[in-house]
This record gives C-alpha cells, sequence and structure tokens, in this order.
C-alpha cells in the first residue's frame, strides 16, 4: 500500500458498526461458528465475541482456506461483519467477500490501512465507511480508491474474459483478474496441476458455489485433485449422518467431480503419486498442504482461497505473485530453536505450533533443527500445526528443507524458541481432563508409515473398549494399507479408518456423540477440535495415543525431552 494512503479500499462499499479489534489474526473456518457468527477458537483473544455487523480490525487472516466459504455464507445468511479492516495483505476473506460480491451482489466492504491509522481506528468504539471516508469518533481517514493493477494478459488471457470459453471461464478469469489486482501482480502464471480445498462443505456457501458453475458448464483444464470431504462418500447413510447434512455434503463432492477434478479426497495431496516437483508452478489450497509444498517439496503456491482454486483450475492461469516470486520466499524472521536431547514425534507438531506463533505474518527460517533429522511426516506435522497459528504459506529448516540455504533476507529480525515456551505451549494444548474416550488420528490424513506405526504398537495389546480410535486417511493410502496388510491389523486391534473425511469435518454420529475428551497427536487438531468438536483435546505423541487407547486415561505430564 503506498505510504501516502492511510486508507486503501480493496472492496468497495459502504458500513457501518462497533469496532472489534483484535492484535491476533483469526481462521474464520475452525475459529468462527458460520451458524451465529461467533468466535469458537477457543485459543483466540475473541473467543465468544459475535462478529456480526462489527466493523472486524485484525493484522490478517490466518489458518484455513476454507474461511472465504465461511465469510460468504455469513455474507449470503445475513451473519458477516459489516467490513474488514487488515493492517497486512490478505487473501482468503477477500476473496469471500469478491466472490459475495461478483457472483451474488451482496458486497462487503474491505479495507487496508497503514499502521497508524489502523491503531487509531482500532480505539474507536464504532466507525461508519464509505467509499472515500472513515469516520469513527472523531476520527476522519480519506480512503483510496481500490488499486489497479496493469495486468500484461497473454491474448488466450483477454480471450477468456471475453468469453470465447464460456460463461463459466469468463467468470474464473474475472475473479482471478480482480484478486490479481488487489495482490498487485503483474500477470499470471500458468499451473500444472490444482487441489480443491472447496469441496468441504463448511457451509451452505460452498455448495452454492459450486453447484453454480458447475451448472455454468465449468470443466478444469489442469489435473485436479480434491480435499477431504465432509462425510464418507459411499457410506454415509449407513453411517446414520443426518440426511440434512449428509446429502449437501455429497451433492458438493459430486458437483466437483463433475466439473472433472479427481475425486482423491484427501488433505495430504504430496503423498499422492501426482505430488509435485521442486520448483513446478502448481495452485493448491488446504493450508497444510500449501505450507508442505512449498517447504518441503520446493514446488510453488500462493496459499489460494476456496473458490479461487476452482477459478484457478478452470483456466490454468493464477496471479503471479506472493511466493510464485523468489523474492517473497526469502524468510523474514529467522528462529533459533533450543532442541532438547532424545526428542520424539511430538517435538514436531509442538515447534511448528510455536514458530507460526513466532512469525504470525512471515516466513520463517528455523535453526537448530538440522541435529534431529526428522523424517517426512514428522514435516508433514509440522508443516500443518505451523499453518494453525500462521498466515505464512511456507517456512524454511536450516538443514533440511530444500530451499534454506541463503533464504534469510538480509533485513530478517533474529527470535528464539526456548524450552519453556515449549512448556507453555503443551499446557496450553492439554488443558482437558485425563479420561478420554476416544483416540484421533490422522489430521492431515496419516501416511502409510503411521498407519504402520500405529499397527505395530498396538498389536497384541488389549485395549480399553470404550475407548474409539479413528484414523483419517486418503484413499491411495488405505489401498496401500489393505494390500500390505496394515488395514487388517489395524481392524483386528479395533481400529476404524476412515476414507474420504479428515478429522476437521467429522461431525457426529461419526464422530462418537458419547465423547468427553479426546487425544490426538496431531498439532493442528489440538488447535481447531475444541472449537470444531465442542469436546476438550489432549496432545501427546503416538505412544501417548496409544496408551490412551489401552487405558482410557492420558496422564498430566511433560514428555521427558522436556522434563
Amino acid at each position: 500500500m503506498s505510504n501516502e494512503a492511510p486508507a486503501r479500499s480493496i472492496l468497495s462499499g459502504t458500513a457501518s458498526g462497533l469496532v472489534i479489534a483484535s492484535s491476533e489474526a483469526l481462521s474464520f473456518w475452525g475459529g468462527v461458528n458460520p451458524a451465529t457468527g461467533s468466535v469458537i477458537d477457543v485459543h483466540h483473544p475473541l473467543h465468544g465475541t459475535c462478529l456480526t455487523g462489527s466493523i472486524l480490525m485484525m493484522p490478517s487472516s490466518r489458518g484455513s482456506c476454507t474461511g472465504s466459504g465461511v465469510l460468504l455464507d455469513l455474507v449470503l445468511t445475513g451473519r458477516a461483519p459489516a467490513a474488514l479492516v487488515f493492517s497486512d495483505a490478505e487473501d482468503v476473506l477477500t476473496l469471500g467477500a469478491l466472490i459475495a460480491s461478483e457472483l451474488f451482489g451482496k458486497p462487503l466492504p474491505v479495507l487496508r490501512l497503514a499502521p497508524e491509522a489502523y491503531e487509531a481506528l482500532s480505539r474507536a468504539k464504532s466507525a461508519r465507511i464509505t467509499d472515500t471516508t472513515i469516520e469513527a469518533d472523531g476520527l476522519v481517514l480519506p480512503v483510496s480508491p481500490p488499486a489497479t493493477s496493469e495486468l500484461e494478459l497473454t491474448e488466450a488471457d483477454r480471450a477468456m474474459l471475453d468469453g470465447r470459453d464460456g460463461v463459466a471461464v469468463q467468470q474464473a478469469m474475472r475473479i482471478i483478474v480482480a484478486m490479481a489486482a488487489q495482490q498487485g501482480a503483474r500477470g499470471l502464471v500458468d499451473v500444472t496441476q490444482a487441489h480443491i480445498d472447496g469441496c468441504i462443505y463448511a457451509s451452505p456457501a460452498n455448495l452454492t458455489f459450486a453447484e453454480k458453475m458447475a451448472e455454468m458448464g465449468a470443466r478444469v483444464r489442469v489435473p485436479t485433485t480434491m480435499n477431504a470431504i465432509s462425510v464418507d462418500r459411499a457410506n454415509w447413510q449407513a453411517q446414520r449422518i443426518p440426511h440434512d447434512f449428509g446429502d449437501p455434503a455429497a451433492r458438493l463432492a459430486d458437483a466437483y467431480v463433475r466439473m472433472g477434478c479427481k475425486p482423491t479426497f484427501t488433505c495430504s495431496p504430496y503423498l499422492l503419486d501426482s505430488a509435485p516437483g521442486k520448483g513446478e508452478a502448481i495452485a493448491w489450497a488446504e493450508s497444510n498442504a500449501v505450507i508442505f509444498a512449498n517447504t518441503v517439496l520446493g514446488a510453488r503456491t500462493a496459499k489460494h482461497p476456496d473458490f479461487l482454486d476452482l477459478c484457478i483450475a478452470v483456466t490454468g492461469r493464477a496471479p503471479l505473485s506472493g511466493v510464485y516470486l523468489d523474492i517473497h520466499r526469502k524468510a523474514r524472521r529467522v528462529i533459533d530453536v533450543e532442541l532438547p536431547a532424545a526428542v520424539d514425534d511430538a517435538f514436531w507438531p509442538l515447534i511448528g505450533y510455536l514458530a507460526g506463533k513466532a512469525a504470525p505474518d512471515r516466513i520463517p527460517l528455523l535453526r537448530g533443527l538440522a541435529a534431529a533429522k526428522p523424517s517426512r511426516d514428522d514435516l508433514k506435522a509440522l508443516c500443518a500445526a505451523f499453518g494453525t497459528t500462521s498466515a505464512a504459506p511456507m517456512l524454511h529448516i536450516e538443514g533440511v528443507t530444500p530451499e534454506a540455504e541463503g533464504a534469510a533476507a538480509a533485513d530478517a529480525d533474529r527470535v528464539a524458541i526456548t524450552r519453556a515456551d515449549m512448556r507453555a505451549a503443551w499446557k496450553t494444548l492439554n488443558a482437558g481432563p485425563e479420561e478420554v474416550e476416544l483416540v484421533a488420528i490422522g489430521s492431515p490424513h496419516a501416511s502409510l508409515d503411521e498407519c504402520r506405526d500405529l499397527a505395530e504398537v498396538l498389536a497384541g495389546r488389549g485395549r480399553k473398549a470404550d475407548v474409539a480410535v479413528i484414523v483419517t486417511a486418503g484413499n491411495q493410502v488405505i489401498s496401500d494399507a489393505r494390500a500390505d496388510g496394515t488395514l487388517a491389523r489395524l481392524e483386528a486391534c479395533g481400529v476404524q479408518v476412515l476414507p474420504d473425511l479428515c478429522w476437521c469435518s467429522i461431525s457426529e454420529p461419526l464422530f462418537p456423540t458419547r465423547t468427553r475428551a479426546v487425544m490426538t497427536n496431531s498439532g493442528k487438531y489440538a488447535h481447531y477440535g475444541p472449537g470444531l468438536s465442542g469436546r476438550a483435546v489432549r496432545f501427546g505423541n503416538l505412544a501417548d495415543c496409544v496408551t490412551a487407547a489401552l487405558t482410557g486415561h492420558a496422564p498430566e505430564r511433560m514428555p521427558d525431552w522436556l522434563s
């Protein structure tokens, strides 16, 4: 944003309401209840606050790409904030507001303020926003119009924009161009593949959008995989999922399949044979997948919001901005991690969670971890947890990830994660009771190695019958586990392995209704689980999860490496 403009309109409109300001970013998916407009993230300072009709101020959004769908639903049902005001660049909620205006004629103003103006407005009790000014408790801020970007479009881009390939492609290109302009992009980039996050039934708005695009004739033109959905597509009726949820959730998946997407139904697309290579420009949504792709695979993708993922898939073009460009892949913060001796698998999601808190708005470089030799699954857990607390689309780990050498920008600052920080975070993620009724594995979807490890440690051990153990995994992993006997071993131990859906989308009664507390080894689910399920969640390593499965107890203790 120009230094001359204290306030910049990103999406125009008028609004008035009480000012609700937070210094901490918020994920609307998993953080806001679309049925009430209230914050349900128990770890967020605004927990319990209703955002409906407010002038909501925060630095940016964070977390799930599905936040755009939650915001769209809030707009369509009249439960949304009256306006969104950010201090940093933001794409996920901005895209939801753009879709509300473009496809449904319901504008929601989005603004970005310079630091001094943002600080002044955050102290106001109420505000009135027009296309040209913000008025708040005697404060008057001039608002500059939305930025325009001279996009260098190819002949094929212009032809799509002019309707050559049909109305669905034309609408998709309009949305891409609008997002590219607000991002300051100068052009678009070809992508080789896409991954759809909007197939999760986060709200009725996801279905409304998908069916509208399908009816308009949308078809993907690059290979496109699909995220986990919200039901076991083949078995939801036998599982007694309520029809008013199961039917639209299945219809949503079907709409994307009709548009040519592959029914992979996994939130871990990097485990598929189609995973991209280093330097490959792709268009993935789903926060953990985006972070893993950029960080571990060395591929290139922005954290595309729901809806934009489909628009890119049907055009094959994405805004050439953000981490598609070398300059934006630099680390602006170096984090020195105090590495305890003999860490276990719980260390990695804990560090991801803390790294996100330490770098909520920028790409970090983590130092001090190489000696622990993280496995691919360790990095999967770290990236997923990082995405719950940071808006950044990637990170670097010195001596581990492919672009870490020379990744620190010249002006990068420096912070540390200490053992004291780890102890405090461990306590934060372990606020639940010792007695647990459910063990949750597979957020993100479990790998074949994770399934094998669980089968090995459970084999031949008596398990407490009234503790459910559920693993969520992608269909390819389940097929491989069936072929090598792992699935049979898990099922012999009473473990339920579910395809298609993920922990962040499981609903009752598939989520056992008698559950009061959950044990998980996922930093991501430890963060989101309390708000999504309404249950207390305990966090630990795989051995802790097995102990809970065998005894029904998750003892309150620090791991040995923190004791």
